[in-house]
């Protein structure tokens, strides 16, 4: 490898500074010594190069955020070498130099790809600013398409850590224990249990929630593309991509991506995503670029991926992998006591948002509630209470398409009396004070009989 390659010293980053990784192309000894020493102390990486050809020959076995380029080159020249690298599938952030340009210079370097343009000499501020201006349009770029996939998704949020029962007091003590690690997490859960809620609960409270939460449905995506979706494609990798594209890893660089419905991925493309979380780089489709990672990998399946493994439609190592931390979410019918908490939380959510008065839940109602077996967990119930708010009154008939609800199993005058207090406590949040009032009866009062459930 030619001696120019050598990377430069690189002790300390300046703060406020991106923890970019960039490579140098010029062929004057005198501009690569200035760019290297301005650089190299404020961004993590810095790689010098004297010719096209050598700076190609770093990148085929390292990836670069940001590449500052000279036109005049000995060989082939910058935007040369800058349009081949654009349909080779670089991504990256390009700052074209020359001493010698003129307006159609300029015009034909920004239609090569290039993300700036600059005259020499330049100044210290003039470079500075410029990789500034890239840095944050790239940061700008990748929030941008994050932000239109969340509110892509928005509609489809269950929230569904609320409840006092025992099951999610358990599954929140665990992710308080794992949220803080970089760990991989298989959340595995029927439908409507919350899994995307969980995994954003566990972004929201990592080292990289300052960072993208990107979550891509596997299921929705076509087999055909799936892998282009999620590790990006080189222009002419396949029939239509008629440019480079950057797959959801590179948006989720920094905080975490979330895998929904990764049962549904082919084998093929399992294989690929194993390498992918053990090497922590990816290699866009139809491109000779490895990129680094630097994300956390949550996946979630409403499968239970040890009977697929035996199926043969799940890798055995894959699951190994994902399942470092494997949260099993409850389905509703398993933690039925959470149903007031959740009809007051929907209740006190959705009742604004449709501009309607908040429901009514008599004891009996949320008896029948409780009944139920809710198949589709807690997002059934949330569709439900938020039917039964537009029609002005709770549509327990919904529950019973063709028949009447069956009697709650209800005989003693203890446990109605438990049921509505419950209710009433739910639908103020608990407010004892508030139920106390609404109830008739003092706090004290309250407090004894919710002291009594506690202990029977």
């Amino acid at each position: 490898m030619n001696d120019t390659l050598l990377p430069p010293p690189n002790d300390r980053q300046l703060d406020g500074w991106p923890d970019w990784s960039i490579l140098v192309v010029d062929d004057e000894p005198g501009m690569l010594s200035f760019l290297v020493k301005t650089l190299a102390p404020r961004c993590h990486f810095v790689m010098n190069a004297s010719t096209a050809e050598d700076g190609a020959q770093w990148l085929k076995g390292h990836h670069v955020d940001l590449i500052i380029l000279d036109i005049s080159l000995p060989g082939k020249n910058g935007v040369t070498w800058l349009k081949e690298l654009r349909e080779q599938g670089y991504t990256g952030e390009v700052i074209l130099i020359t001493a010698f340009a003129d307006l159609d210079t300029a015009i034909e370097a920004l239609r090569a790809g290039a993300s700036d343009f600059i005259l020499k000499p330049f100044r210290v501020p003039q470079i500075l600013n410029a990789v500034k201006q890239c840095y944050e349009r790239a940061r700008l770029k990748r929030e941008n398409f994050v932000l239109r996939r969340a509110v892509a998704h928005a509609p489809g949020q269950v929230p569904g850590l609320i409840g006092p029962s025992a099951a999610m007091q358990h599954l929140r003590s665990w992710i308080d224990r794992v949220a803080t690690v970089d760990s991989t997490v298989l959340l595995q859960g029927e439908s409507g249990t919350g899994k995307e809620l969980v995994a954003r609960e566990l972004h929201a409270r990592s080292t990289r929630a300052t960072g993208p939460f990107v979550p891509v449905n596997c299921a929705s995506v076509s087999p055909d593309l799936i892998e282009s979706e999620l590790f990006g494609h080189a222009k002419g990798a396949f029939t239509g991509a008629a440019r480079a594209r950057d797959g959801l890893f590179h948006y989720a660089q920094g905080g975490t991506l979330f895998l929904d419905e990764v049962a549904e991925l082919p084998l093929s493309i399992q294989a690929t995503l194993l390498r992918a979380i053990e090497d922590l780089k990816i290699r866009p489709v139809g491109s000779e670029q490895l990129v680094p990672l630097n994300l956390r990998v949550v996946a979630a399946t409403n499968r239970r991926l040890q009977d697929e493994v035996a199926a043969g439609r799940f890798r055995k190592d894959l699951y190994f992998r994902l399942q470092v931390v494997d949260l099993a979410l409850p389905p509703l019918r398993e933690h039925k006591d959470d149903i007031p908490a959740l009809v007051a939380h929907f209740n006190a959510l959705l009742a604004p948002t449709l501009g309607v008065e908040p429901l009514q839940v008599s004891a009996e109602e949320m008896a029948f509630l409780q009944q139920y077996d809710w198949p589709g967990n807690v997002r059934e119930l949330r569709n439900l209470i938020e039917r039964s708010l537009i029609l002005g009154s709770l549509n327990v008939s919904a529950l019973y398409p063709g028949k009447a609800p069956a009697t709650p199993q209800v005989t003693d005058l203890h446990t109605l009396e438990k049921l509505h207090i419950q209710a009433v406590l739910d639908s103020v949040q608990g407010d004892k004070t508030r139920a106390a009032e609404l109830l008739g009866v003092s706090r004290r009062t309250l407090e004894r009989r919710v002291a009594e459930w506690g202990s029977a």
